[in-house]
């Protein structure tokens, strides 16, 4: 019956053009259409060294469709045990042949869970689209593929603490100072509020550096820094016990941005896993650009809206959605791409939705699936936590044993300051913490 079903949808998917023929016309379908498909290397070891680099060309023959058929065409990636029924899926519109840059073959082989260091078997196969209603897919091929971890490590045993910093004088983990491409030199990005700071190393005051005079000099146990509130960027060079400090951000700003182009700009937050800086944000249809400093002194554009950014480029277009936004000022490149934004909603925080937008969280881009909201002030009441403030997708605790099930139970709130983390490491068992400050 299925085989009858299949054949009803092919001869209905080519009835428009069958119909537009003319009466002496005949148009025979082969139905047995197929695709060959051929790799130039079937073996490859991925270096990031070689980000940039091509490293695979796929190629498939054009399918006898017995007519002049418009068809498109997917890659289909799998675990070599795997049955396709996840497959990371690649577009190669109406092409033959598709080429694989080392990262991008590199971030399939991550999103399939194979293992940075480790051969990897894959599986793929090209499936070819007539329709909506109707697709076949070629014959499998085989390879194999050793992918790296992508993840950069810029931790040091460095970080700013004080009565100016998010977590006070040693109340919680410094803020971090990072590794720059200059050895000793060392980049701290922070809020801070009016107060005073210092320099330390492993969370302790073992080992400590302040400045007597406040002059860009240090000295071990030396004076407390005063500071105003502000977004800095502090430099410490850890070679000849000097600091600088300087206002200092990047942001998202334009008609479709939330704060349009008067700002206040949309934050892009430092990944020192990946040496970029990132935002997710909603935007509407408009134009965007990013700029320094809430300010048009410095900022970048794209004049071919094409990756590739320029000092004082052109506007960079943008539709209704949920994005992902990630800038390598190293390479002057971004990236945009659509993606999902969970967010705490609730009696116990924004009246279900109706007092304003959900609490987003930040992803945590050194760990793929753990997503953090810092400092959400809840009331007595109830949470879920659901996807781009919609309930097509939302999370609730059945049980009130810390793991989330899909369209869960509420969860109860009690009045105070939250930590919030969730965990999708385990999509299979989610979970999720509370911890109030």
């Amino acid at each position: 019956m299925k085989k009858y079903i299949n054949k009803i949808l092919f001869l209905l998917t080519f009835s428009a053009l069958l119909m537009s023929c003319e009466k002496d016309d005949v148009v025979v379908i082969n139905e047995n259409f197929s695709t060959a498909i051929s790799l130039d290397n079937d073996n490859i070891i991925l270096e990031e060294a070689n980000e940039g680099m091509e490293v695979l060309r796929v190629k498939w023959t054009q399918p006898d469709f017995g007519f002049n058929a418009a068809a498109e065409y997917n890659i289909l990636f799998d675990l070599a045990d795997g049955d396709f029924s996840a497959p990371e899926t690649v577009s190669a519109g109406s092409a033959l042949e598709k080429v694989f840059k080392t990262e991008d073959l590199n971030k399939i082989l991550l999103n399939l869970g194979a293992e940075p260091g480790t051969a990897t078997q894959l599986q793929m196969k090209i499936d070819i689209i007539m329709s909506k209603q109707y697709s076949k897919a070629s014959d499998v091929s085989s390879l194999t593929a050793t992918p790296y971890s992508g993840v950069l490590d810029l931790t040091t045993s460095w970080g700013v603490v004080g009565s100016a910093t998010p977590n006070g004088w040693g109340d919680g983990p410094d803020t971090p100072f990072f590794k720059t491409s200059e050895p000793g030199i060392n980049v701290a990005y922070i809020n801070m509020v009016e107060g005073e700071w210092k320099i330390r190393e492993n969370n302790d005051w073992t080992v400590n550096y302040g400045s007597d005079s406040n002059d860009g000099t240090l000295q071990a146990g030396g004076g407390n820094i005063p500071v105003t509130a502000g977004t800095y960027k502090i430099t410490f060079d850890e070679n000849n016990l000097t600091y600088t400090i300087e206002e200092y951000s990047w942001g998202l700003v334009g008609s479709a941005t939330p704060n349009g182009w008067d700002g206040p700009d949309v934050p892009l937050m430092y990944d020192s896993c990946s040496d970029t800086w990132r935002a997710v944000v909603k935007l509407i249809e408009g134009e965007w650009k990013i700029r320094q400093n809430n300010d048009w002194t410095v900022n970048l554009g794209s004049d071919g809206a094409d990756g590739n950014l320029q000092p004082n480029g052109g506007n960079i277009p943008a539709t209704l959605g949920y994005y992902e936004v990630i800038v390598d000022f190293n390479k002057s490149t971004y990236t945009i791409e659509k993606t999902s934004v969970y967010g705490v909603v609730g009696s116990g925080y924004n009246d279900w939705g109706g007092a304003g937008p959900d609490f987003a969280f930040t992803p945590d881009y050194c760990n793929e699936g753990i997503y953090y909201a810092n400092n959400v002030t809840l009331l007595d009441g109830e949470i879920k936590f659901r996807v781009n403030n919609d309930w097509g997708v939302n999370y609730g605790d059945t049980g009130l044993d810390g793991i989330l099930e899909l369209e869960g139970d509420n969860i109860p709130s009690v009045a105070g300051v939250y930590d919030i983390m969730l965990d999708f490491s385990n999509p299979n068992v989610p979970t999720y913490t509370l911890t109030e400050k």
